[in-house]
C-alpha cells in the first residue's frame, strides 16, 4: 500500500499516512501472513493500522471483519483506538463506537479492537484480517485455537508486530515465517533504520542494560526478558541441556503439582524423583473444566501416583455443594496433600531453589517451560520500575504450580508419621 489516500466513490481523501521506508515493501507485500520485528518507534503500530483500513475498504466480501488484538483490552484500546479514529472518520459514512471500540465503514466493513486477555470471546466470530501487536506477549493459544481458525473459511490475513521477548513464540512465528511458503518476515533494527537520532540511541544505551537495549532497539531474541524472575536459572537448564527427552520411569510413581483455577485455568505439573534430580515429564492446563473432568483427564495417563501437591485454598468451601474442593477431590479418588499458605516472594524464592534439580520433558512440557521463561514482574508505568509482586497473565498459571511444587517436594516420597498412642497403661 504505497498510496496515503483511499478512494470512496470519486472522491479521495487523504487519511495523512506516508509510508517509512521499511514499510514500503511490508505494504506491497503479497503474503498472507507477515512477521514484522520492528524496533521501538519504528512506526510498525501505524502501519500495520494503515494496511488494515485500506484492506478494509478495497475488500469485495459481504460484511468484511477486521480485528486489532494487544496483549489487555486496556493497552488495545490506549495504543490503537485513536489511530484508528483518525484514519477512518476521514472516510464520509465512517462511524465509531466508543463502548464497543468499534468502527463501522461505508462499505459494511467493521474494524474493532480486542485484548488477548479474554481472547475466549473472539472465540465464534469469522475475520478477513487481523492485526496481532506485541504477539510475545500473548498467550499462544490465542492464536491457534481462536484466531486462526476465525481466518479459515474467508482465507483471512494476519500480521504479527512486536519487540522480542526471548525465543518464545514471536520467535518461532518469525523462524516460520523466513521457510513457510505464504508468510514473510521483515526485521528493522534501531542502529540500520536511522529513525532514532543517534544521539537518542546513545542516550538510551547509557541508561538501559545491555539485554533491555538489544531487545528494544536491536530486536535481538537472545537478549533475557526484562523482569523474568527465572532467567539466570533457565541459562543454566539450557547451559545444561537439561530440557531433552524425560521418560517416564513405569516402576516409579508420579506426583503431581496443581494450581487450581476457579474461572480460569488449572495447570499441573507431573514430576518423577530421582536421587536429587527432578524429572519434568509431563504438563497440563485446562480451561473451562470442572474437577470431575480434570481427574478423568489424570485417570486417562498411565501414571501411578504418589502425592497431589495443592494449595492451601482447596479447602475453600464451595457454595453450591457445601463441600470444600479438598473434599470433592477425594470423592474423586484424588488425595492431597495440602500446602501450607506462603508468600509469593518466598514460593519464587523456593522455585528458584529447585530449577537447578530439574530436568524437563520438550515435548510434553514444552507449554510450561514457556511460561516460567516468560514468568515476570508487574512493570509500575507510572515509575518506570518494575515492582515486586509478578505479572498476572497467561504464564501465571503453570509458574504458581511450580512454586506450589517447590514448597511440597520434600514431602514427596515420604509416608505420613504413624499416629502415636500413649500407653496409659492398664485401668
Amino acid at each position: 500500500m504505497l498510496c496515503p489516500a483511499f478512494r470512496v466513490a470519486t472522491e479521495t481523501i487523504d487519511l495523512g499516512y506516508r509510508p517509512r521506508d521499511w514499510a514500503v515493501g511490508f505494504h506491497t507485500s503479497l503474503a498472507r501472513f507477515r512477521v514484522a520485528v520492528i524496533h521501538r518507534r519504528g512506526g510498525k503500530t501505524v502501519g500495520s493500522i494503515a494496511d488494515m483500513v485500506d484492506a478494509a475498504l478495497r475488500c469485495t466480501l459481504k460484511r468484511p471483519r477486521y480485528a486489532y488484538i494487544a496483549p489487555l483490552l486496556r493497552q488495545a484500546k490506549q495504543v490503537a483506538w485513536d489511530y484508528l479514529k483518525d484514519y477512518c472518520l476521514k472516510i464520509p459514512g465512517a462511524q465509531a463506537n466508543e463502548a464497543e471500540l468499534r468502527i463501522d465503514l461505508p462499505n459494511g466493513a467493521r474494524i474493532q479492537v480486542f485484548g488477548a486477555d479474554n481472547y475466549d470471546a473472539l472465540r465464534g466470530i469469522y475475520l478477513d484480517g487481523v492485526i496481532l501487536d506485541e504477539f510475545g506477549d500473548m498467550d499462544p493459544r490465542a492464536w491457534v485455537e481462536v484466531i486462526r481458525p476465525a481466518l479459515a473459511d474467508r482465507v483471512g490475513w494476519a500480521i504479527f508486530i512486536g519487540t522480542p521477548k526471548g525465543r518464545n513464540e514471536f520467535h518461532k512465528l518469525y523462524e516460520h515465517a523466513g521457510e513457510a511458503q505464504g508468510w514473510e518476515r521483515f526485521m528493522l533494527k534501531a542502529s540500520q533504520s536511522g529513525l532514532i537520532d543517534a544521539s537518542e540511541l546513545t542516550d538510551a544505551r547509557a541508561i538501559m542494560t545491555e539485554d533491555q537495549y538489544a531487545q528494544e532497539f536491536e530486536c535481538s531474541f537472545d537478549a533475557a526478558i526484562q523482569g523474568a524472575f527465572f532467567a539466570e536459572e533457565f541459562r543454566l537448564v539450557d547451559a545444561d541441556e537439561r530440557i531433552t527427552g524425560v521418560p517416564w520411569q513405569p516402576g516409579q510413581k508420579v506426583f503431581t503439582a496443581w494450581d487450581l483455577g476457579i474461572d480460569d485455568a488449572t495447570a499441573i505439573w507431573f514430576g518423577q524423583q530421582a536421587g536429587r534430580e527432578i524429572h519434568l515429564i509431563d504438563y497440563m492446563e485446562v480451561s473451562g473444566e470442572g474437577l470431575p473432568a480434570i481427574v478423568k483427564r489424570l485417570d486417562a495417563k498411565p501414571y501411578a501416583y504418589d502425592k497431589h501437591l495443592l494449595p492451601h485454598d482447596v479447602e475453600a468451601r464451595e457454595l453450591g455443594t457445601g463441600e470444600t474442593r479438598r473434599e470433592t477431590l477425594k470423592g474423586l479418588g484424588v488425595d492431597c496433600t495440602v500446602l501450607p499458605q506462603q508468600n509469593v516472594e518466598d514460593g519464587i524464592h523456593s522455585a528458584r531453589m529447585i530449577l537447578s534439580r530439574c530436568w524437563f520433558d520438550a515435548r510434553k512440557t514444552e507449554r510450561g517451560i514457556e511460561c516460567l521463561r516468560q514468568y515476570r514482574r508487574e512493570f509500575d508505568d507510572k515509575r518506570k520500575v518494575f515492582r515486586e509482586r509478578p505479572l498476572h497473565d497467561w504464564t501465571s498459571h503453570a509458574a504458581d504450580a511450580f512454586r506450589y511444587l517447590a514448597m511440597g517436594i520434600e514431602r514427596v516420597g515420604k509416608k505420613p508419621k504413624a499416629l502415636e498412642i500413649p500407653d496409659f497403661g492398664a485401668v
